[in-house]
């Protein structure tokens, strides 16, 4: 990937800049000066954004691997690795997962549970940098935002299919009265998984330790041409073919899914909400993965 990598190759564009901001980023030649300029790079930014689908190696970095977000505060590494409640926790800035300290050109995050990492860090443009790990030759892209100009609403429709994972499972708490008949009627609990859904008709009300559930299948998240803030699902019943439904979030523990054939509004509420800590089983159980949903040309039939 690299075979020279010098910071002397990178320039942080000052003059790309708001003025507040370009007395904090110079030239590479400048972070290289001393481990105070280098942090000066990192905090910077409020949230550094990473980009997942920009990073280059077959190796992984963890707590990257894990994070939408990740701040430098004073020492202090800061992570966002969760939708369900991003832009809330921890002022926005996520939850504390370590520190760090800086040298020239170079950062060493101490994580909590992944221990510690030295990344050399370059310069890309005026709000890009690259965190790359030499030791197992993969680079990170990361994108700076202050607060007060991250889109917290279009990082969460941009990973949705994350946030439908971050609940054990998602309870039927409503059925609209309009709209006719149909077999999705019966199906009471649903539970997405990274790489298929599964439903139950158990009576709602049931604990999620006691659920049969009745069906398993593929399902699939599709984006919208022309309008950022509508997702469609389709949930694979081999006997039943694809059940297709225009997919609302209405808060971070509550979605709508609505039937466009029988014209049927379902709400559903998250159970057993999985936060990706330091420790527990949130530790290992997900990672980021390059992907992109595909897309669909519908028009929106929700009124």
């Amino acid at each position: 990937m690299r075979t020279i990598k010098l910071l002397l190759g990178y320039v942080l564009l000052a003059t790309l800049l708001v003025s507040c901001y370009a007395e904090v980023i110079v030239e590479d030649e400048f972070i290289e000066e001393s481990a105070f300029n280098t942090d000066r790079v990192l905090q910077g930014y409020d949230l550094w954004y990473v980009d997942i689908n920009e990073t280059r190696g077959n190796g992984e970095v963890p707590f990257l691997q894990r994070a939408f977000t990740v701040s430098f505060d004073n020492g202090t590494f800061l992570a966002n690795n969760n939708i369900v409640g991003i832009g809330k926790t921890g002022n926005g800035f996520g939850i504390d997962v370590g520190f760090y300290n800086t040298l020239r050109g170079v950062v060493e995050i101490d994580h909590d549970v992944d221990g510690k990492w030295l990344l050399e860090v370059y310069a890309v443009d005026g709000a890009t940098i690259e965190l790359y790990d030499a030791s197992s030759d993969t680079s990170y892209f990361l994108r700076g935002y202050q607060r007060n100009n991250f889109d917290y609403d279009q990082v969460f429709y941009d990973n949705i299919n994350y946030f439908i994972q971050e609940y054990d499972s998602w309870e039927k708490i409503y059925t609209s009265e309009t709209g006719a008949i149909n077999d999705f009627d019966d199906e009471n609990f649903l539970q997405f998984l990274p790489s298929f859904f599964r439903s139950s008709v158990d009576a709602v009300g049931t604990p999620i330790s006691r659920l049969q559930w009745d069906f398993e299948g593929n399902y699939q998240v599709y984006d919208i041409a022309g309008d950022n803030t509508l997702k469609t699902i389709t949930l694979d019943y081999d006997f039943l073919g694809d059940d297709y439904f225009e997919l609302y979030v209405i808060n971070d523990s509550t979605i709508e899914l609505y039937h466009p054939d029988s014209e049927t509004v379902y709400e559903f509420k998250g159970r057993g909400y999985q936060q990706y800590l330091k420790t527990g089983k949130g530790t290992e159980a997900r990672k980021r993965t390059k992907s992109s949903n595909p897309k669909m040309d519908v028009k929106r039939r929700r009124k």
